[in-house]
């Protein structure tokens, strides 16, 4: 009898062992950090703890091109996370790295789940999508680029803190008031390649590269030596010029800028806001961004920032299943909205936008829907979005000449002519690499 009963607990602990372990392990590589990483941790250990058959392992692996290249460089040495956070001007990259990803609607209508591309707003889908309307990634943290104004500066500075600048002669002339009080910057602007010239051509309705700027071949070219580009770069190398526009660098860097008071005026990502709440410490408004009024179609709509998430192949059935099932999950109606909420970027779902805005959140929180509205327009040819090889590269060149144009260096004509000779000696590069 006792022998029985030692073999029946024995069976049961050995079972229980096998339950306790029988989670499938999902890693996912991120890039993001302070209270963005909080927030990505926080929905990871929500879903964790909302079912027991799968547990997903948030690492973070550093900025948007470490993760990328960290992801890449893990695939081909066989052991790939199973999900990557990669920024939007990696789509193409991933896209055309055949045999190393796995496109999630494609996953998710094996997996049994399908994950429906006319759920997600139509720039947000529309840019993740192969040429037939499929999913490739999964929408995640997608931003696009506002204007953040200091009210008290404004204030200061005899200004209408609720009648923020439309135009970019506004911007200019509000520039001259805010330094004219004393603050030491009236401008500044983060991103200057996603913000001056990707999205500027996409909200002037101007192409910034051929083939529907890059969705229509890999022979596309960049098109910024056109006489709009060059009448912008005039004009914020005249701004600079002046001392009412100051260039903050590359990146996110001149954010700092705008949080520490410096500056009163900023473009940058509707992502910002959650920092700008939490570092500072002044009552900001969110508005529009600047355009040329004289320019026929504008505005027009600006293009999606961010990242998305991106599945690598060669996993298993039920890594494919969990996955699916963790992204159904961030998608939902109520996880949308609260990250929206939450972070500044756009809800990518319409489920989500359609919550936020039953719960009166942007009534009590004017601004937060600028994002929403710019992106919310038929796109055209010109303002789908950029999908070019070798994007953040390309970035690179065209940061550093504009960093010569905004001292004064070489001329905005100069700068632009070297921009697409050295960004279009890329993109043969890539053309012909893929083929």
């Amino acid at each position: 009898m006792r022998a029985k009963f030692f073999a029946l607990s024995l069976a049961g602990m050995i079972a229980g062992i096998g339950s306790a372990h029988a989670a499938t392990d999902i890693n996912f590589w991120h890039s993001m950090q302070g209270a963005l990483g909080e927030r990505v941790n926080g929905l990871v250990n929500e879903f964790n703890k909302s079912q027991s058959d799968y547990v997903v392992h948030a690492i973070y692996k550093g900025a948007y091109g470490e993760s990328m290249n960290a992801g890449i460089a893990a695939f081909r040495a066989g052991n790939a996370p199973d999900i990557l956070q990669v920024f939007e001007v990696g789509t193409a990259t991933m896209m055309y790295a055949k045999g190393a990803i796995q496109p999630i609607q494609e996953m998710s209508e094996k997996a049994g789940d399908p994950i429906n591309p006319a759920d997600f707003l139509g720039a947000v889908a529309g840019y993740y999508s192969s040429s037939d309307g499929k999913l490739v990634s999964m929408p995640f943290n997608s931003s696009t680029p506002v204007f953040y104004y200091n009210k008290d500066a404004f204030k200061k500075a005899g200004l209408d803190p609720e009648n923020p600048p439309k135009t970019w002669k506004e911007v200019a002339e509000a520039g001259k008031k805010l330094r004219a009080a004393g603050l030491e910057c009236g401008y500044t602007t983060s991103w200057p390649s996603w913000v001056q010239l990707e999205t500027f051509g996409a909200w002037h309705n101007t192409p910034y590269a051929s083939k529907d700027n890059g969705f229509g071949g890999l022979d596309a070219r960049l098109q910024i030596d056109k006489p709009l580009f060059v009448r912008h770069m005039t004009f914020l190398a005249n701004m600079s010029k002046e001392g009412t526009f100051t260039y903050g660098g590359r990146g996110d860097a001149s954010g700092a800028l705008f949080t520490s008071g410096k500056c009163g005026m900023f473009t940058g990502s509707s992502g910002n806001r959650a920092n700008i709440i939490k570092t500072g410490g002044f009552e900001f408004g969110t508005s529009s961004l600047p355009y040329y009024d004289d320019v026929k179609g504008a505005p027009q709509n600006t293009i999606i920032g961010g990242a998305s998430l991106w599945v690598f192949a060669k996993k298993s059935p039920e890594v494919y299943k969990g996955v699916t099932k963790f992204f159904k999950f961030i998608s939902s109606p109520e996880k949308a909205a609260e990250w929206h909420q939450g972070t500044g970027y756009v809800p990518v779902t319409k489920a989500g936008f359609e919550l936020t805005k039953k719960s009166g959140f942007y009534d009590k929180n004017p601004g937060t829907e600028v994002a929403v509205k710019q992106l919310d327009a038929t796109t055209t040819e010109n303002s789908r979005g950029v999908r070019l090889g070798y994007l953040p590269q390309i970035r690179d060149i065209e940061d550093g000449e504009m960093e010569q144009i905004f001292s004064g260096k070489v001329t905005p004509e100069a700068g632009l002519q070297n921009m697409v000779k050295r960004g279009n000696e890329l993109l043969e590069r890539f053309e012909k690499s893929v083929k």
